[in-house]
């Protein structure tokens, strides 16, 4: 199955009354793969809005903020999830994100 198929079949499920912190993240998930960071980040938002300790979806929110240049919104949305996966005990997601914001103090970009 494609990228875009994907999508699209996740796009139905949500048009089609389904809603769910997964559901969001896929679809955010698959706008940050298509390079389109600015349709991503509602859905990511959404996840987190739906369960807040959604580790995953504060590296792949950050990640979107940092493309579009919002590097300070993306900081904050690190520090919440370095802050999260830690309090949940998912050290993997804390690490990734403590890289991240590493990188972010070097000024460069998450990915690259």
């Amino acid at each position: 199955m494609s990228a875009d198929t994907k999508l699209q079949a996740f796009l139905q499920m949500l048009e089609g009354g389904q809603d769910g912190p997964l559901l969001r993240y896929s679809i955010g998930l698959e706008y940050l793969h298509a390079d389109r960071a600015a349709e991503a980040v509602p859905h990511l938002r959404a996840c987190l809005d739906q369960d807040p300790g959604y580790s995953a979806a504060y590296k792949s929110l950050a990640e979107a903020q940092d493309r579009l240049g919002e590097t300070e919104a993306s900081r904050a949305t690190l520090e919440s999830g370095v802050a999260t996966a830690g309090d949940k005990g998912d050290m993997q997601a804390k690490k990734e994100m403590e890289v991240f914001l590493r990188r972010l103090d070097k000024g460069k970009p998450l990915r690259g």
